[in-house]
């Protein structure tokens, strides 16, 4: 059964600068009524409601979010779903998806994500303007039920939900990441699409490499459909990723099986909306690459790329398979592809736009403080290595090998 904590905030906008009357007059007015959740059951129509009217990511909805709850979510946490209400109206604003763990001696509130959750975005209720103020007065209110923590840490913070402030993102506390996602509008006809939206040298070798692979046979990109070619579908895409990632060395959460059966799970739930898709791009009867992805409120949502590289020779399956993807978007009327998290030089090349993502990195008792610095003094430190290409490039030259060596 679902805890529930009903308290009435009274915090507004502080004196600052004028305000268009829009905004000035919700700032003022910001009173919450919020309601902590220790499970799904009773906060279950509500999400589902936010979920279908209101504005959230693909990595809020309620299937993908309670797969998270239920086979990654570290057996000691506490699951917290905070419902935040107006409390003149008694109207949902937005429902916050956290949980709490021990981390080292103390207890940490983070986003209910475990790795698998590219954006830590609340379900909004509506478009209402957000400020600073308002922002802070509903994150006192959501600390005031939530349990004793040391700290709190929130990353991948995206600025803007469909084009609305995230609260989040205007929290006082919150600060820039190291963190970059990158996505790319779309629109118009599908068989101009790359031509009219990517760079030209990522068109050129799109319509290259598609040329190159039609040599070998009939090019098509195969979506999932069933269970059973769901199934046979990520397990090519689990072979490619693996292989491929053992060859560059890097670290992959397909390596974790608990993980493995995550993806597999919701994959097979997607099939009853489409919010969860597999897609293959094949020659003849080979399959050069799998992308999975997720699709909600108009926007194509890249989550994982298997990729035979070696197929052939000076020609890309990933991005071929990522041109097709965006070409099958605008058919299907979607407005947004985006390529996630990452700075990744493939996003620069296809001519994607990026954005910085927030994070929050708080410390409430001095147990919590040693945790929260070197997190900070962490993210500083890669930052620094990142603004060095030569440094970063030696860098990561040594993980690989550390990690060749021990596969």
């Amino acid at each position: 059964m679902a805890g529930q904590a009903i308290r009435i905030v009274a915090v507004g906008d502080a004196p600052g600068q004028p305000l268009p009357p829009v905004i000035a007059g919700w700032g003022a007015a910001a009173r919450f009524a919020v309601r902590l959740h220790t499970s799904f059951d009773s906060v279950r129509p509500l999400w589902l409601r936010l979920e279908e009217t209101g504005l959230c990511t693909g990595h809020q909805g309620l299937a993908w979010v309670e797969g998270i709850a239920d086979r990654l979510m570290p057996k000691s946490a506490e699951l917290l779903v905070v419902e935040v209400n107006d409390a003149a109206t008694g109207a949902p604003v937005m429902l916050l998806p956290l949980m709490r763990r021990r981390a080292m001696g103390h207890y940490v509130i983070e986003w209910l994500s475990c790795g698998v959750c590219d954006y830590s975005a609340p379900l909004l209720a509506d478009a209402r303007p957000w400020t600073t103020q308002s922002a802070d007065a509903a994150w006192a209110a959501v600390r005031a039920v939530l349990p004793p923590t040391d700290r709190f840490h929130i990353a991948g913070i995206p600025r803007e939900i469909h084009g609305v402030a995230n609260p989040l993102a205007l929290l006082s506390q919150a600060r820039d990441s190291i963190q970059i996602a990158s996505s790319l509008a779309l629109n118009g006809d599908p068989q101009t699409l790359i031509k009219r939206i990517c760079k030209s040298s990522f068109a050129k070798n799109f319509h290259k490499h598609c040329r190159r692979f039609e040599q070998m046979g009939k090019l098509d990109l195969v979506e999932a459909e069933t269970p059973e070619m769901v199934e046979a579908h990520f397990a090519t895409l689990l072979e490619l990723r693996l292989n491929r990632f053992r060859e560059l060395g890097r670290f992959d959460l397909l390596t974790q099986a608990p993980v493995v059966d995550f993806y597999r799970n919701a994959a097979l739930q997607g099939l009853s909306d489409g919010s969860v898709r597999l897609f293959g791009l094949r020659v003849g009867e080979a399959y050069l690459a799998v992308m999975y992805v997720l699709v909600m409120k108009g926007t194509l949502h890249a989550l994982l790329l298997g990729i035979d590289q070696d197929a052939v020779a000076n020609a890309s399956p990933g991005l071929t398979t990522i041109g097709k993807l965006m070409m099958w978007g605008v058919a299907q009327g979607l407005d947004c592809f985006d390529l996630s998290v990452g700075s990744q030089g493939y996003k620069q090349h296809i001519g994607a736009s990026s954005a910085v993502l927030a994070e929050l990195c708080e410390a409430v008792t001095l147990r919590g403080r040693g945790s929260t610095a070197y997190i900070k003094l962490r993210g500083k430190t890669e930052l620094f290595v990142r603004s060095k290409p030569g440094l970063y490039k030696t860098v990561q030259g040594v993980m690989r090998r550390f990690r060749r060596l021990k596969n």
